[in-house]
């Protein structure tokens, strides 16, 4: 390996995880360990550049996995961006308990994860524009979180299950733990034209001792 594509590594933990699984299309199931996606979601929270992009390359599992079920109250039509603006400018919003909208109200089942930890393995791959020299990034990032700084609060599948993180410290231990978890989300591949559709992309999963080895994929298209 080049000192080019020397990895990264960032500890992140947090009370409650959810990587939801993409066959199940009502009831939330979560995949058993973080899916590469998500990790590359919190490396982006982090620390993001349109000069390069995030290579998840290992994802080392550091507590048992622990399941756990809630249900929550949802609605059943997506909101969109543009509806949002426009209540931001011309004031107004959504009352999901609007005696109005009582068939938009659903309760749900999620079947979650608890107390979870997560050594993420990754690489810093420059984008073709780019010409700046990789390290610059790399220690970018190594002082953001240090610092304890973010550019948006990492969360685990779902917003609204926060991440904590930090340097290793060397104590980092996966579980002893060997399972094949079958095909598991990798990416989604958006189409250049800017539609935000998206094709997904899946990869055979499996746990060695604790340690998610991810596969390489190409550089996503710049649009």
């Amino acid at each position: 390996m080049s000192n080019n594509d020397a990895p990264l590594a960032v500890r992140v933990w947090g009370d409650l995880a959810c990587f939801t699984r993409p066959e199940m299309k009502v009831e939330r199931v979560s995949y058993p360990v973080m899916t590469p996606s998500a990790a590359r979601g919190v490396l982006e929270a982090i620390f993001w550049k349109p000069e390069f992009h995030w290579q998840v390359r290992e994802i080392h599992v550091l507590r048992p996995i622990r399941y756990f079920s809630i249900l929550r109250n949802e609605i059943n039509h997506r909101q969109s961006e543009r509806t949002a603006a426009s209540w931001q400018q011309e004031g107004g919003g959504y009352d999901a308990t609007s005696a109005d909208e009582p068939k938009n109200r659903a309760q749900r089942h999620t079947l979650a994860l608890r107390d979870v930890a997560y050594l993420i393995v990754a690489q810093v791959r420059l984008r073709p524009h780019a010409d700046a020299d990789p390290a610059k990034y790399r220690d970018q990032f190594r002082r953001r979180v240090a610092a304890g700084r973010c550019f948006a609060t990492p969360f685990l599948g779902c917003r609204e299950f926060s991440a904590s993180f930090a340097e290793p410290d060397g104590s980092e231990r996966a579980i002893d733990l060997s399972d094949d978890f079958g095909p598991m989300l990798l990416d989604l591949d958006y189409a250049p034209d800017g539609s935000g559709r998206g094709r997904p992309r899946f990869f055979e999963a499996q746990l060695e001792r604790g340690v998610l080895r991810v596969p390489a994929r190409p550089l996503p298209v710049e649009a």
